[in-house]
């Protein structure tokens, strides 16, 4: 695994993040475990190690100072992406990660009961079926759907000023324009993944308070 801890060292302080050496060696535990898992599991088509820290990990990292408020949850999580490396990295965060296939989200509980993450919470269901107690800051998504699909999906489990964050591929002009009725403001953040030419972008939405989205 020295090959991919210099992969993640070197992309964290690229990406200019503050991460400890128990919080990369968890990193790394995380890898091992969707390479164990993903023979019976098919959790992800990376099969490689190194591809896996650049694509998976650092991936999922490079939003981390995009990420806001105290209680975030990823839909559709699947492997524990990005869900797992931020919690690992943001520990003063509550995350809850949802995944309606539930060989994954047995993954994922055993991933957080490995590695011993006290801020997840992991769910199987459908996203439209799920009514939290309590609203989140933020939604968050990694090549979940479309913009709009994203948000009629998602809106009932924002707070007042909570936003949702996608994590999208470029070339979102088509999906941007369905928006114009229902969001108040977006906004595209463009985002670098170390040691790879892969374009990302984040879209950051944040709903008007009376939206009705249908």
């Amino acid at each position: 695994m020295e090959a991919c801890r210099e992969i993640l060292v070197s992309g964290i302080a690229s990406l200019n993040l503050s991460v400890t050496d128990d919080q990369v060696d968890q990193l790394l535990s995380f890898i091992k475990l969707i390479e164990k898992w993903n023979k019976a599991y098919n959790l992800t088509a990376i099969r490689g190690r190194e591809e896996m820290a650049r694509l998976h990990i650092l991936d999922s990292l490079a939003i981390v100072p995009h990420i806001e408020g105290k209680r975030v949850i990823d839909i559709g999580t699947g492997a524990g992406l990005p869900g797992i490396p931020l919690a690992i990295c943001l520990p003063e965060i509550d995350f809850t990660l949802l995944d309606s296939n539930a060989k994954k989200t047995r993954f994922v509980q055993q991933v957080v009961l490995e590695l011993k993450l006290k801020n997840v919470e992991v769910l199987h269901s459908r996203v439209e079926n799920y009514h939290p107690e309590k609203a989140y800051d933020a939604v968050l998504t990694r090549a979940f759907s479309g913009l709009s699909d994203i948000v009629k999906l998602t809106a009932h489990l924002l707070a007042k000023d909570g936003v949702l964050l996608a994590m999208k591929g470029q070339n979102l002009d088509a999906e941007l324009a369905e928006l114009t009725e229902i969001a108040a403001k977006k906004s595209v953040i463009s985002v670098s993944v170390p040691g790879t030419d892969v374009e990302r972008c984040l879209v950051r939405i944040q709903l008007p308070e009376q939206a009705e989205v249908s």
